[in-house]
């Protein structure tokens, strides 16, 4: 008998490729892309759409809204129903260039507005304005009445808030939407009253 040892040819194993450096960069990219490309799709069709961030500047709706304070403030309600009274409100007014206002509506369309002896009147009937501090609005006398599709807005510091009393009635079109959430400083966290 022969000695002879016959191995058992060896099966070829395929050594696995390992990409080029190029091709996982884009491998990389493309998995980024995937990730980051819908998220922000998202947020600017919310941004859009559905709601926006901002930031409470000046002391014109004091005592209820602060220098700083960040809000969100949704833009859909008004597409379903137009705005209420005391609604806290952003708006953009072309003539005051590109700053956004806050502000709360005090009248609506085809109402008179007066204000007399430091007091507001709604068609004739003092209005109750149970979220000031005091009950006084200075500022010179006023009477106007709200033309249609437009909000007569005031702020709730009315001694220091540049309002419909000095730019007039604001077209609805112009409201960005309605305050809604306070979400900083985190002590006022909560609705919009």
């Amino acid at each position: 008998m022969d000695d002879h040892f016959n191995p058992i040819p060896e099966q070829q194993v395929p050594t696995p490729s390992h990409p080029g450096p190029g091709r996982r960069i884009l491998q990389a990219l493309r998995e980024i892309l995937e990730t980051i490309l819908p998220a922000l799709l998202i947020a600017l069709l919310i941004n859009v759409f559905i709601g926006q961030a901002t930031r409470v500047e000046g002391m014109s709706m004091e005592p209820n809204l602060h220098t700083n304070q960040r809000l969100v403030v949704e833009k859909i309600s008004y597409r379903f129903h137009g705005p209420e009274r005391f609604d806290v409100v952003v708006l953009r007014l072309p003539d005051q260039g590109d700053e956004l206002l806050i502000k709360r509506i005090i009248g609506l369309p085809g109402e008179t507005v007066e204000v007399r002896d430091g007091h507001i009147y709604i068609n004739d009937e003092l209005l109750d304005e149970p979220f000031l501090d005091r009950d006084i609005t200075s500022g010179r006398d006023t009477r106007i009445v709200v033309p249609p599709l437009h909000v007569f807005v005031m702020g709730d510091n009315r001694s220091h808030s540049n309002d419909s009393r000095n730019f007039g009635p604001v077209p609805i079109d112009n409201i960005v939407g309605r305050a809604w959430i306070s979400y900083w400083p985190p002590e006022q966290l909560g609705l919009v009253q």
